[in-house]
């Protein structure tokens, strides 16, 4: 037995990688036109075009089943979406308390790509045996290293969710404007907008190259996308050109993050591992 790994599925990692590494992966929910319906339910152009929408993170009863499912004498450690965006986090607390036994739960102040790294670092640890400290710490240590840089593919659900006028809205998209974004300390912070996707996508290239380290160890990254697979590809394979990762894939944004940042976003997370602390 290993240490289980449970977290949300604001983490958009890949299905086959979690059956590869055992991830447990407790749906946020969507309300689309008065359904209640789980966060992949609908591909993300359909979602927007399925009548109101809104999101509610899972119930604690849903984590309190997902650690029961996991619980063993090693232990369950279940990592969350930034409590600063979601009630994700308090909820896991609630239901693993419920569910009794051996659990820590943490909130990886990450969303999307970033929190998937973390997932996945941990879930990594507790595949080679270590114990449920230890993989905790691990994904501690990775959420607070983790950079999470994306661009929207337009301004629609801005205007939609009246975070920006209606007129300002169509005016940057007939100017191609695209806002970039970055997730820094569980919090959704703007950054100054690109002419296109191409542009944008080079000055995200442009702070992971810049993020380096002297001495590098390992690369680990996450291409995100929101319905964009094309765009995450090729965010993904322009490192991959310049630097092999230890860690790579890609990731589809749930309807929970849609929600918020529309289709056709796009973007990278990433953290360099270094020789003085090898996971």
């Amino acid at each position: 037995m290993t240490v289980a790994v449970v977290t949300d599925s604001a983490a958009a990692l890949p299905r086959a990688l979690q059956r590869e590494l055992d991830i447990s992966v407790v749906p946020i929910l969507l309300t689309v036109d008065g359904n209640e319906v789980a966060d992949d339910a609908l591909a993300p152009h359909e979602l927007l075009t399925a009548g109101p929408l809104s999101t509610a993170a899972p119930s604690p009863g849903a984590f309190t089943r997902a650690v029961q499912e996991r619980q063993s004498a090693d232990g369950v450690l279940v990592l969350t979406l930034s409590e600063r965006l979601s009630s994700c986090h308090r909820s896991a607390v609630l239901g693993a308390r419920e569910a009794g036994g051996s659990t820590i739960v943490v909130d990886t102040a990450n969303a999307a790509g970033g929190q998937a790294l973390a997932v996945v670092a941990a879930a990594v640890a507790a595949r080679r045996g270590a114990d449920l400290a230890e993989v905790a710490d691990i994904a501690r240590r990775v959420a607070t290293r983790v950079r999470l840089i994306g661009v929207l593919g337009s301004l629609e659900q801005l205007v939609r969710s009246g975070r920006i006028p209606s007129m300002a809205g169509r005016a940057g998209d007939r100017l191609g404007v695209r806002p970039l974004f970055d997730v820094h300390e569980g919090r959704i912070r703007r950054l100054l907008p690109s002419r296109n996707t191409a542009r944008a996508h080079g000055r995200i290239l442009d702070q992971w190259r810049h993020s380096r380290p002297p001495e590098p160890r390992a690369l680990h990254v996450a291409a995100v996308h929101a319905g964009a697979p094309a765009d995450a590809e090729s965010i993904l394979a322009a490192v991959k050109a310049e630097c092999e990762p230890a860690t790579a894939l890609i990731g589809g944004f749930g309807g929970a993050l849609v929600a918020t940042a529309g289709v056709g976003v796009s973007g990278l997370a990433w953290w360099w591992e270094t020789s003085i602390d090898p996971l």
